[in-house]
């Protein structure tokens, strides 16, 4: 107990010490939102991999799928990495970086007022982006206190408001740059945490080929009869498991927090290098999840489904190892969580400041929007800490549930739009609207009357995914049947890549010329 609680307040004093540290780089909006734009591509790589990856994906997505799937279920953190990290840096990264550089924007939604040169639209983004984040931010908490409970059995609320106000301080103090440099330490601990834990806990099961050997002696009947389907290749339901793999990896591309932070790179040239890191901290860190997670049924005599729900797995799974490692698997899962808590409230709070309040005729002062920005963010840690107080005392404990249908709306509502909102010029402001309404209340409608949906799409992790992909249909369809967009708002858009395209162009000349004698 000694080594926890020190290993604790070691972790948390260095969070605070960072936050104030960088106080002074957090006293402008562009310097507390995005951190100046200075974030390099260490700090910006691990800043989207660790709001990436949180205690929804370790303890819920990795408990849950790996029970459902077996060993499959690795295929949704190969699908993290190379769909959700190397592809996304790769298709938005440098793009988004130039046009919202040229645009001066500093969130989503107000990417798209400029963008399209509608400010309806950046309305409608912060109302979808505040009413879907708060959710996502109450799922954060469940998975955590299940591990503070089963390594210090504290009290489920005072594990969830001691994680809401520690990463509350760092973030109102430090802003942005705060937040990269603490999930940069964040990274590095998850990354060497969630190694020592797959090789302890395929250890206590006499290593990795007889975890394998025992998991194909696993028989579940109400899943499937054919023998050794929890350690095949796509096991025993690859639909679904699809379903999976898109939701929590092209989520990404629409998420207006991961988004946000090739906003905050610090230079082009920093795309490429961060690309590799973030791609070979997703493969190391949702790969080991699933991975680990995927041998839980090994642990079934201990595990009780209907009492504890697949949020229990994971933790029964950990509570035999020594308390050494008990200890960093808290810290692994707090930083974690801690980090996707500070990404989503700084988002939530820029979002409301700078896209609904400030954006009315009336300007405010630069000192006064980081006041409100800082207040924001205390108020929406206290609404995901009620919400996630009440829903485990309901007895709605289903981490995934929460995460699914955020995720659904969120990156439903923004990806097609945004997407080709960066390369297609015929997109219009009437595809837009479609595509939030529609993946909006398709979610809302998978909450509230799912029965009335075909089976398949009754899950919300397959009814996000549905969004997803439909989007990418639905907004070039609306916009080729409406009106095409002011030739004037996109010449000023799309200003920088034309400017490209005429000097790689003289260049190219120039170097013809030059070889033909006709530059002297």
């Amino acid at each position: 107990m000694a080594v926890k609680i020190i290993l604790l307040v070691a972790f948390f004093s260095v969070m605070i010490g960072i936050g104030f540290y960088h106080r002074r780089q957090a006293s402008d909006v562009d310097g507390f939102v995005l951190g100046g734009r200075g974030a390099g591509p260490w700090l910006t790589a691990f800043a989207y991999g660790t709001s990436y990856f949180s205690a929804v994906v370790f303890v819920g997505y990795a408990g849950q799928f790996g029970w459902k799937y077996g060993i499959a279920a690795t295929w949704a953190g190969i699908g993290n990495a190379l769909l959700g990290s190397l592809l996304a840096w790769v298709v938005l990264g440098r793009r988004t970086r130039v046009m919202t550089q040229h645009l001066g924007s500093k969130t989503m939604p107000d990417f798209f007022e400029k963008r399209f040169g509608n400010r309806s639209l950046k309305i409608g983004a912060s109302i979808i982006t505040f009413v879907f984040l708060i959710p996502y931010t109450a799922s954060l908490y469940n998975g955590l206190s299940r591990l503070f409970g089963m390594a210090f059995s504290i009290d489920y609320s005072i594990c969830v408001i001691a994680m809401a106000v520690l990463t509350g301080i760092y973030v109102i103090a430090g802003g942005y740059m705060a937040t990269a440099v603490n999930d940069f330490i964040q990274g590095i601990v998850m990354l060497f945490g969630i190694s020592a834990v797959i090789i302890a806990v395929l250890k206590s099961k006499g290593g990795f080929m007889a975890s394998l050997n025992g998991l194909a002696s696993v028989h579940d009947p109400a899943v499937s009869d054919v023998p050794g389907v929890f350690n095949s290749f796509f096991g025993p339901d690859p639909l679904n498991l699809l379903g999976v793999v898109i939701l929590t990896s092209l989520g990404t591309w629409g998420l207006p927090q991961m988004v946000q932070k090739f906003y905050a790179i610090k230079s082009e040239k920093a795309i490429r290098p961060g690309t590799v890191i973030s791609t070979v901290f997703a493969f190391v860190v949702a790969g080991g999840c699933y991975f680990l997670g995927g041998f839980g049924r090994l642990f079934s005599d201990k595990v009780d489904i209907k009492a504890g729900g697949f949020d229990s797995i994971i933790p029964t799974m950990l509570s035999g190892l020594p308390d050494i490692l008990i200890a960093l698997v808290v810290i692994l899962v707090l930083s974690a969580s801690m980090s996707t808590l500070s990404s989503l409230v700084l988002t939530s709070s820029s979002t409301i400041t700078l896209d609904l309040v400030n954006g009315g005729k009336k300007k405010m002062k630069e000192k006064s929007q980081v006041l409100l920005m800082r207040i924001l963010i205390v108020v929406f840690i206290a609404i995901s800490v009620i919400i996630a107080i009440v829903q485990y005392t309901s007895g709605v404990t289903f981490i995934a549930q929460l995460m699914g249908i955020s995720w659904g709306a969120l990156a439903g509502a923004f990806l097609a739009p945004f997407l080709y909102g960066l390369f297609w010029k015929r997109t219009t402001v009437a595809a837009c609207w479609v595509n939030f309404i529609f993946a909006t209340a398709f979610m809302l409608g998978n909450m509230f009357i799912k029965d009335a949906y075909p089976l398949l799409l009754q899950s919300p992790i397959n009814a996000g995914a549905f969004c997803m992909v439909a989007g990418l249909g639905i907004v070039p369809l609306v916009s080729v049947f409406t009106p095409r967009p002011k030739e004037n708002v996109l010449k000023e858009v799309f200003a920088p890549f034309l400017k490209e395209r005429v000097t790689d162009n003289t260049k190219n000349e120039f170097s013809k010329n030059v070889k033909r004698g006709k530059n002297g």
